[in-house]
């Protein structure tokens, strides 16, 4: 009910006739003076989850007015509402815990998930986000705290894709949780038992996707969101061909990281079948992005082997190599020597790009951001892990330790970096949030029903929406970036026969723009109207 709600611009009709009259003030205010009120009291807060806590409070409240403030300020609260605090928030769910948002469903409810979606209010969903809660940013397994992801996703798609908020469904899985410390906690809100890792969770996941194609169709988009690696892959595989659905861990950091590189490849001058990358960290982000960098440079003329030659990784047991045991075979090559530190691959396969998703803090030390800069003259270095202690290294370091020659990215923000020559420079950061909303709305209003990581491939920031000097465009244009990346991966779908909503718009760009939902409150006054030339007087018979 969150949207039906205008709080004090309610006007005097419409009070009266929703019976509210006297519940509130009597002054009519306009959402202006609303959002000046809201801004002023976060101007007040200093703690991100005591902001968080504000912010959904207001969400719950008065919906339109939470995503005005959002959208008008986008730069300083998508850290509040996504990424980083929205991984304390989950930490802190139990306890912060307002009114549930969402759906909750556990491996208790087999056999009656259809049942559980006919609860939820809303009947003309379009797009679902879920969660089993097992690996939630770099923080682990939280169980169902980690509802707060889809919340922040679906938060974003309205936001900077302009999706209506009431055909967005935030869902959790709950099938237990390994995390002693939640298992402990009196506060917690899940089940208490380890997780279900038997065929009754695939079966559970299976009832789900049936479930929701059933109820809201078969174009309805289902995002997967922090599951656990073993299970992103699989599940990825075992749902792309049958269901409109995609994992952002896996292809829309894909997609951003990339587009990153492209970005870093003009300021570079080297063409993307020219870098070496080294990856640290070889999980389902690792492997989402290596296999689209592949993608961009088979599309450049290189053959798959040459690309995938192109492409090392290091995880936590060292460099891959052809007697590691992993399912990274494409990437797995024969031993360049010996290489006993990350520090050591560096300077062993000497790369022009360092991708950091390892999720395990600080590992981008000084010695390798020097040894980095030593290698390359403008080196490419992109600490994606989230939340930002997680991050490889900072912002500050990459720029101070390269004398600010190096091309930086993140995945947490960080801030502008003074340099002792006194050039401020602006680090980008490598938010999913560049991608994923404006597939979503380009998925949704094409009809489309299977995604492949061609539509990845082809969300891409072009030179017109990059910034000079950095890496990614302000956030404050995501609303922009979104829209236009809408167009953009729709004209494609349509192109290759993916869409399956007819006719085919012919202004696509105009489709898209009046597709976008607004902030502005509705009238809640009935329609009224006369018919002109009625006369309800009976005739007299002189008539």
């Amino acid at each position: 009910m969150a949207s039906m709600c205008s709080g004090m611009a309610f006007t005097l009709q419409e009070r009266q006739i929703l019976g509210i009259h006297g519940l509130l003030p009597p002054k009519v205010e306009t959402q202006d003076t609303q959002a000046m009120r809201f801004q002023n009291n976060l101007k007040k807060m200093t703690d991100p989850l005591e902001k968080y806590i504000y912010l959904m409070g207001i969400q719950e409240r008065n919906e339109r007015l939470f995503y005005r403030v959002l959208m008008e300020d986008i730069e300083e609260l998508m850290p509040i509402v996504y990424t980083p605090t929205v991984g304390l928030a989950c930490t802190q769910y139990g306890h912060i815990f307002r009114r549930p948002k969402g759906l909750f469903i556990s491996i208790r409810d087999r056999g009656h998930v259809r049942s559980i979606l006919d609860n939820w209010p809303e009947s003309n969903v379009a797009a679902v986000v879920v969660t089993d809660g097992e690996r939630i940013l770099g923080l682990g397994d939280l169980g169902v705290y980690g509802m707060g992801i889809p919340v922040g996703k679906l938060c974003l798609y309205t936001a900077c894709a302009g999706i209506r908020p009431e055909r967005c469904l935030p869902v959790v899985i709950d099938v237990g949780t390994d995390n002693e410390t939640l298992l402990h906690d009196p506060l917690y809100m899940g089940l208490y038992q380890k997780r279900d890792r038997s065929q009754a969770y695939d079966d559970l996941i299976d009832e789900f996707m049936e479930a929701v194609v059933e109820k809201y169709g078969q174009d309805t988009l289902i995002q997967f969101e922090d599951f656990g690696n073993h299970n992103a892959f699989r599940f990825l595989r075992k749902y792309r061909e049958k269901y409109c659905t995609f994992n952002d861990d896996i292809q829309g950091t894909a997609s951003v990281a990339l587009a990153g590189l492209l970005a870093a490849q003009r300021a570079v001058g080297k063409p993307i079948t020219e870098h070496r990358v080294l990856f640290l960290g070889a999980g389902e982000a690792a492997l989402g992005i290596a296999n689209l960098i592949v993608m961009a440079m088979t599309e450049s003329g290189v053959s798959q082997d040459e690309a995938q030659n192109k492409i090392w990784m290091y995880d936590k047991y060292g460099l891959l190599v052809k007697v590691s045991n992993c399912q990274c075979e494409a990437f797995v090559h024969d031993s360049p020597g010996d290489v006993q530190s990350f520090l050591d691959a560096v300077n062993t396969i000497k790369p022009t790009a360092i991708i950091g998703v390892a999720g395990a803090g600080r590992l981008f030390t000084h010695d390798v951001i020097k040894a980095m800069g030593t290698l390359n003259e403008r080196p490419i270095i992109f600490a994606l892990s989230n939340p930002t202690n997680k991050a490889e290294c900072t912002a500050e370091d990459a720029y101070k330790l390269t004398d600010g020659r190096c091309l930086f990215a993140s995945g947490s923000p960080f801030g502008p970096v003074t340099l002792s020559d006194g050039r401020v420079l602006t680090p980008g950061q490598g938010n999913n949030a560049y991608i994923f909303p404006g597939v979503a709305l380009a998925v949704i209003v094409s009809g489309v029903r299977h995604i492949s990581d061609t539509v990845f491939l082809e969300a891409q920031l072009t030179d017109k929406e990059l910034a000079e000097g950095r890496l990614y465009p302000p956030l404050s244009n995501i609303r922009e970036v979104s829209v236009q990346m809408a167009v953009k991966v729709m004209e494609y779908v349509y192109a290759k026969g993916m869409a399956f909503r007819y006719p085919e718009p012919l202004d696509k760009n105009g489709f898209v723009r009046a597709t976008v939902w607004n902030t502005q409150y509705d009238s809640f006054l009935p329609d009224t109207y006369d018919w002109p030339g009625v006369n309800f007087s009976p005739k007299t018979k002189s008539e």
